[in-house]
């Protein structure tokens, strides 16, 4: 007897950008937001304008405060969408307090870390930093995968 499966619709492949401008945050972003379209199902509008906000605000950091350049990675699982950003600086992100009248930022940081489901920093490649933030597709559900199992999915399907 022959038995069937039925999967999902293929995810499209892994997209990397590497740059090294503010010019190229803004590619990032639209990037981003060509990537979740292209997901199927395609993200939601909504969901589609926090990951370009995400990738934007990471960008941004590495080019401003992570050594003038970055490599952006994205990639999506049936359950998420995955972003990494990589860059030379070994100095972990840290908040700031928001300047709310010079324009000098501050908000970066604290925002990807309240749109995405959970944030990483991990060491590496070579004296640099990754920036790793998920954002789920799906509302969490009780019962959903512990933050590790989710960590560990992302280290073996995506990124």
């Amino acid at each position: 007897m022959n038995s069937t499966a039925t999967t999902s619709a293929a995810e499209p492949a892994p997209l990397v950008i590497e740059d090294d401008s503010t010019a190229g945050v803004a590619r990032a972003r639209d990037a981003a937001r060509t990537f979740a379209h292209s997901l199927d199902p395609a993200l939601e509008a909504e969901a589609a304008d926090t990951l370009a906000l995400v990738v934007s605000e990471l960008a941004t950091n590495a080019v401003r405060h992570g050594g003038g350049r970055y490599t952006l990675r994205l990639c999506a699982t049936a359950d998420a969408v995955h972003v990494a950003v990589s860059d030379p600086s070994s100095v972990p992100p840290h908040e700031r307090t928001p300047d709310l009248s010079g324009g000098t930022g501050g908000f970066g940081w604290h925002m990807v870390r309240h749109l995405a489901d959970d944030v990483t920093t991990i060491p590496g490649p070579g004296q640099g930093k990754t920036i790793r933030a998920r954002l789920g597709r799906h509302r969490a559900t009780e019962g959903s995968a512990t933050t590790a199992q989710r960590s560990a999915a992302i280290r073996s399907h995506c990124l």
